[in-house]
């Protein structure tokens, strides 16, 4: 028998992360509000809006990651309307009592309001990363932008702007990728209806072709002989 004593409340450590996350801790001091470390897989930073490019400077210059990988952002605001757009398994019946709406949750390290930024960079020579995030208050969607840092967050940022209505100060060009210029509204929002599946839902939620042997025979699904 093993002399080994194992405890179900061992934590594990990730020394190497651990080591990456203090030394962004040490660059920007107050300014990270929580922070997330999943050993053997990632990190995850929540910094105030004011600190977004200083974050960036930082990972990059600083602690070698060199590798832009994405910027997108999210809102974390339950969709009035439920899930019925993908399912209809919320779609409320006439005359039936509203539901409830879902609380706001947010993923590891956090978040405090509606609209949240989100970006991963890379070090390409050991292959780890950094998730980083930012909360936006409601009342001002903007942050600065991240090109003069990392010039692959053009388009990225264009695209958020398009579908969330984000303002990138300092961006040069936030002009549309996706849709005509007279288009209104931020599609990505959980409150902008897509009124074409409100009005018939997803193929294949109503529209379910039989399975073979369910007709009688005539091979239409429909019953006629």
């Amino acid at each position: 028998m093993s002399d080994v004593v194992e405890t179900e409340d061992a934590v594990e450590v990730d020394e190497v992360r651990e080591a990456q996350l203090e030394a962004l801790g040490s660059e920007l001091g107050d300014a990270i509000v929580e922070t997330f470390v999943k050993p053997g897989d990632d990190i995850w930073v929540r910094v105030s809006r004011e600190a977004w490019v200083e974050a960036a400077t930082v990972l990059r210059h600083e602690l070698g990651f060199g590798f832009f990988n994405f910027l997108s952002a999210i809102d974390w605001m339950p969709s009035p309307y439920g899930r019925d757009m993908d399912s209809q398994v919320d779609v409320t019946l006439e005359g039936a009592e509203p539901k409830e709406p879902e609380p706001m949750e947010w993923g590891y390290a956090g978040g405090a309001t509606r609209f949240q930024m989100l970006a991963r960079v890379n070090d390409v020579t050991t292959a780890r990363g950094v998730t980083l995030k930012a909360d936006l208050p409601d009342d001002d969607l903007s942050i600065r932008t991240w090109i003069p840092v990392y010039a692959g967050a053009n388009w990225h940022e264009r695209e958020a702007s398009e579908m969330f209505g984000i303002d990138f100060v300092g961006h040069p060009n936030l002009r549309k990728l996706y849709l005509p210029g007279a288009f209104e509204g931020y599609p990505m929002r959980k409150d902008f209806a897509l009124l074409s599946r409100r009005i018939k839902p997803w193929p294949g939620i109503v529209d379910v072709e039989p399975m073979p042997g369910d007709d009688d025979g005539d091979g239409n699904g429909d019953g006629n002989t």
